[in-house]
């Protein structure tokens, strides 16, 4: 049964009320005959555990502690550490093995929450996929909060309707005819082939599956996206596709142009030639003069979204696979006065091959038809690469995947009476779950993410290549992105002690608020708890804690100089700050508008499917572009099965459940119990409530050109608060989707 908590009254008045939270899963003794162990919710530290309570802290520490062996059983609590190992299924064919990810130096990655199923037949290195994606019993609550839809929900969609858009798209390679054939997904939807329980779907995700009127049959018809309602046609415009690297859903790529010529740090003996093509003289050029590259350069006014080195060595291996294609990429954007981007050129490779030199080309948006056509078929490929690095890096990676070691040290580690267990927990709401089911359906081989993006097979591990190249824990606080990316620099004089390189850049604006606001709730918790430096040195629970997060859990990196020290409370209030914005303000700001702006995948499409016409002017495809080059596009986008299923997926991804945990929503009862806590509490809720105006205030500063406009989305995804379904707007405690 699932106990809640437990009320001990020892007279008749309410100041005698003892509560104990227990919010956990209590198991028959014939499967579990080891007895629970509940704490009331007074928090201690170890050194200040009552002498009675001290050895039932420690019992009920050990009690959820693996040990590396067994196959854990779905009624168990263990917490546990294991390699990604279970991504493949080398037994039913040599295609589905996958390498193993974690705990190499080829292929580094964080640890996800072990499971002890039996190693397949082929590979003894990997992990059977069937059975049971074990996580502890009281990481899945779904069954008592049925309205907690949201897994349930992709978990059903994934199971029976993505098969379904399968069976009634029955050619996997066939593309969209032309744009009205998009727009029909929104207005006729696809027909769904008779199948039993498809109707229960209707009730599930009423906003997709629809029946048709004096029919019984099922329709996948899609709401129009916010972003298209608004403006059918700003997909097409270079100013939005500028404008959405600072207040889309990847705001976490765009970076200073620090230096020309530009150059790859991959070796010319095996990719070609490094320097890049977008020199200093064709800059000027395209900004007619405006300045010298140089000037630019000196004045901040050129950026760049960089998707070259971490893509050229999977280029001759993903185009050996059907139906996709890939190239490096790198765009360059102009800061214009206004404080809006402006796209100067797109640079995309193909290397050098035992065949073929290297092959790379500059396109601009000149004003002839040709070049015009060719420009949008390169931003294609760019928003191509920029989803795959959104979805794998900036989302699963950096989000989902990085959270799950602090969840497993969390539990293993910190008493559940410990203060910063109480703090962080509301953190760590149903991300195992989610993340249990991603690679049960989302990231495994053969699943949604291989199917429908540009590097197929290849996806998870790019993002392995992504977390070895580029993941530092200490620059995952908000501040310390911003800066590495040069799109800010440290001013103490400035508001957060942050100068913006571009002033009006709407996701930087508003997290750092929302950073700021977690920085002060966790200072409040700290300082109350740990008087002293001696006392956080001294706190052999939290000591651990961290020890085990960068030695197991990020096991990968775990001799990298820059792991932040835990000596004094201020190390204390960094590390929680970073953890808690992760699961909350960057997870928000990269999921919760996926729907907005992917919706319409010409916008944001997952893959490039074609080669681009003048890489082989000889080809039957480049007569094909210049005869009707809207063919060409339209065979370059996604297929007419890969776009729906992603838009299926996105939409339920997009959306909040009912019984969503907001940031500074609800108190714990532990927080409650401590006047002090409750009072901090109060204040970290009001700020909220505050930022909520604020960002409202923004977006209707018509100066504010980044945010505010003619059919421009305001900026929501950082407001804390939300209804359910999809909103574009919500900020969840924890990583719940």
């Amino acid at each position: 049964m699932f106990l809640k908590n437990i009320v001990l009254l020892t007279s008749n008045d309410e100041a005698s009320k003892i509560t104990f939270v227990c919010e956990s899963w209590v198991h028959s003794k014939f499967d579990n005959p080891e007895k629970r162990i509940f704490f009331s919710a007074k928090s201690y530290l170890p050194s200040q555990t009552p002498e009675g309570l001290v050895r039932l802290r420690g019992k009920d520490l050990e009690s959820v502690r693996g040990d590396g062996t067994g196959e854990r059983k779905s009624f168990e609590r263990i917490y546990d550490y294991d390699v990604y190992n279970d991504l493949g299924n080398p037994d039913s064919s040599e295609d589905m093995a996958r390498n193993v990810l974690g705990g190499s130096q080829k292929f580094p990655y964080p640890r996800r929450c072990r499971t002890g199923r039996p190693r397949t037949k082929k590979d003894p290195h990997s992990e059977q996929r069937g059975g049971n994606f074990y996580i502890p019993r009281d990481e899945a609550f779904s069954e008592v909060k049925n309205t907690t839809f949201s897994v349930k929900t992709l978990r059903s969609v994934l199971h029976a309707v993505v098969p379904s858009i399968e069976t009634a798209i029955y050619d996997t390679k066939l593309g969209f005819p032309y744009f009205t054939a998009i727009d029909s997904l929104y207005d006729e939807g696809v027909a769904l082939p008779q199948q039993e329980g498809l109707s229960f779907f209707r009730t599930l995700v009423p906003r997709i599956i629809k029946a048709l009127r004096d029919t019984t049959e099922n329709v996948l018809l899609f709401e129009t996206p916010e972003m298209i309602d608004r403006d059918k046609f700003s997909w097409f415009r270079d100013e939005e596709f500028s404008r959405q690297t600072l207040a889309g859903i990847n705001p976490y790529s765009i970076k200073l142009l620090t230096e020309l010529p530009i150059v790859s740090k991959l070796d010319p003996e095996m990719y070609g030639p490094p320097e890049s093509l977008i020199t200093a003289e064709l800059i000027e050029r395209e900004i007619k003069g405006a300045m010298t590259a140089q000037e630019a350069i000196k004045q901040k006014k050129l950026f760049i979204l960089d998707y070259h080195d971490l893509m050229l060595p999977y280029v001759h291996k993903v185009r050996e696979l059907e139906n996709t294609t890939l190239y490096a990429s790198r765009t360059v954007f102009f800061l214009t006065h206004e404080g809006t981007l402006m796209p100067l050129a797109i640079e995309l490779t193909r290397p050098a091959s035992p065949t073929k030199p290297q092959w790379k080309q500059v396109f601009t948006d000149d004003w002839d038809a040709t070049a015009a056509w060719l420009w949008k078929l390169a931003k294609v490929h760019v928003c191509a690469h920029d989803s795959g690095y959104h979805q794998l890096v900036s989302h699963w990676l950096r989000t989902h995947c990085c959270i799950e070691p602090y969840i497993i040290a969390s539990n293993r580690q910190l008493s559940a009476m410990h203060p910063i267990y109480r703090l962080l927990h509301p953190h760590f709401r149903y991300t195992m779950e989610i993340n249990s089911l991603a690679r049960e359906y989302l990231i495994a081989g053969g699943g949604i993410i291989e199917s429908c993006f540009s590097p197929g097979k290849y996806s998870i591990e790019i993002s392995s290549v992504a977390y070895g190249l580029e993941w530092q824990f200490d620059m995952e606080a908000l501040p310390a992105d911003l800066i590495r990316r040069g799109m800010a620099e440290e001013d103490p004089r400035a508001e957060h002690g942050l100068k913006l390189t571009i002033e009006d850049y709407p996701f930087a604006n508003d997290g750092l608020l929302i950073w700021d606001s977690i920085k002060q709730w966790v200072t409040d918790n700290v300082n109350h708890y740990y008087k002293t430096p001696n006392d956080v040195l001294q706190d052999s629970e939290l000591q651990e804690w961290w020890l085990e997060i960068r030695t197991k859990g990020h096991a990968d990196k775990k001799d990298e100089p820059w792991w932040p020290k835990l000596e004094t409370q201020g190390d204390l209030v960094h590390i929680l700050t970073t953890i808690m914005w992760v699961c909350s303000g960057h997870h928000a700001a990269v999921n919760f508008g996926q729907y907005h702006f992917a919706g319409y995948f010409p916008n944001r499409p997952t893959i490039a499917r074609t080669n681009m016409p003048v890489e082989d002017p000889e080809l039957e495809s480049f007569k094909k572009f210049w005869n009707r080059p809207e063919d060409a596009l339209m065979q370059c986008f996604p297929s007419q099965i890969q776009a729906t299923v992603v838009m299926s997926v996105l939409d339920i991804l997009s959306s909040h459940s009912p019984d969503e945990e907001y940031i500074s929503e609800n108190p714990e009862l532990s927080w409650k119990a401590d006047p002090v806590i409750n009072a901090a509490f109060e204040r970290f809720n009001g700020r909220m409530k505050e930022i909520e105006g604020i960002i409202d205030a923004r977006n209707s500063d018509t100066k504010l050109l980044n945010r505010c406009g003619a059919g421009i989305v305001p900026y929501e995804l950082l407001k804390p608060f939300s209804g359910p379904g999809v909103t574009g707007k919500g900020v969840p405690n924890s990583v719940s989707i």
